[in-house]
């Protein structure tokens, strides 16, 4: 397990509930394979950009009337997205995924793709796609900060060329530099080979290097690395132990007092919901397991939802479970050691969890929840009504 142990200290509770509004954006998804959220026409609010079976679509927020970016990119599913604002103009940036074939490991062109999207006058009307080199089995993308101003763009394979079973060469993290026009050859940097198996990853700035440290979850664990001095570099490393769980979805939150908190799902597609948590004298993050319930977890996230202080989690599963359960779970600190958690259902059986994400969408203050669910075809937002 690989993370950045910091100070951190107690902080107050509230006794506030959970309080979420459903609203069903679309009840017509495929699939939902990935949510993210950024300001596609500039408006100053955020948009909900979905990548969806064959089709890459956002909502405008207000209306939230929907509008295509691109679809048929490739013969198999699209998978991921990535959308950011790197050039500070107030629109975001938009990479995405596809050829989706996870079991194909060896040939690219059957396998993986990334696009970059060339955004028209009209953000309403179809994009231009750009198609970039790629490993077989693309699964994850992120924009990344590597400094002041600069980003990369990091793509991240489920399995590294010619595995079976999880086993073989490593994953090829890849970050991407995105030329002036994005026509031209974008430039690669390779930064790691050493995991298998690598479902998801975060970034977080944490003063680390020139920008932000992104943190990648796989068979080995949870593996950190920075960029600086033009190049990437791994963060302190700490073996798993024999028996350990391999990571499927995580996320990392600094805590009041500035200690670290990393949420996640345990094994890839698994069961757990769990958390790490390390205060500056320890040698050993604690992991407490919150749930055990879940089936086919597949999405997290962190944040103060409740307004109390503490940092909560947010789960969701996209299989019913033994108790004929799907949907989302927020997690909630009773303790200020965060070893002890309550657990609220934020949806019972309606949202058969994707992919899962948290942003202020209105403006008030307060996070609110997005998700999108694979066998229940639908797109929601859960508005944060809390006093």
């Amino acid at each position: 397990m690989t993370f950045f142990i910091l100070p951190w200290l107690a902080f107050l509770f509230s006794q506030a509930s959970p309080n979420f509004e459903p609203q069903v954006i679309d009840d017509n998804v495929s699939i939902g394979y990935g949510i993210v959220i950024g300001d596609v026409d500039g408006d100053g609010k955020p948009d909900l950009i979905l990548a969806d079976k064959k089709q890459f679509v956002w909502y405008r927020n207000g209306d939230w009337k929907r509008f295509v970016l691109a679809e048929n990119l490739t013969e198999r599913d699209n998978v991921c997205i990535a959308a950011r604002d790197i050039d500070g103009d107030g629109k975001v940036e938009i990479a995405v995924g596809a050829q989706w074939n996870p079991g194909e490991t060896s040939n690219e062109d059957e396998s993986g793709s990334v696009h970059y999207l060339i955004r028209p006058a009209d953000p309403t009307q179809l994009w231009t796609a750009v198609q970039l080199s790629h490993e077989p089995t693309v699964h994850r993308m992120y924009w990344v900060k590597t400094g002041s101003g600069t980003y990369q763009l990091v793509v991240l394979p489920l399995h590294g060329r010619g595995n079976k079973a999880g086993e073989g060469a490593g994953v090829k993290v890849i970050a991407y530099e995105k030329p002036a026009d994005p026509k031209d050859l974008w430039k690669t940097n390779l930064i790691d080979e050493s995991m298998h198996l690598t479902h998801n990853m975060i970034s977080k700035d944490l003063g680390v290097g020139e920008g932000e440290t992104i943190f990648i979850g796989g068979k080995e664990g949870v593996k950190s690395f920075s960029y600086g001095n033009n190049g990437w570099f791994a963060g302190p490393t700490q073996e798993s132990s024999p028996g350990h769980e391999s990571y499927g979805e995580l996320a990392l939150a600094v805590i009041p007092g500035e200690g670290m908190l990393l949420a996640g799902v345990e094994p890839m597609h698994g069961n757990q919901v769990t958390t790490y948590t390390a205060i500056q004298e320890s040698t050993q993050p604690q992991r407490i397991v919150l749930d055990k319930s879940l089936k086919e977890g597949h999405g997290i996230v962190t944040g103060d939802f409740l307004g109390n202080g503490s940092v909560q989690v947010v789960a969701g599963w996209r299989t019913p479970n033994e108790a004929g359960d799907i949907g989302i779970k927020l997690y909630e600190p009773i303790n200020e050691n965060y070893t002890e958690f309550k657990a609220h259902w934020i949806d019972q059986n309606g949202m058969a969890t994707e992919s899962l994400t948290a942003a202020d969408l209105n403006g008030n203050g307060k996070l609110d929840l997005v998700a999108s669910g694979r066998s229940t075809n639908n797109l929601k937002i859960y508005w944060n009504r809390r006093e």
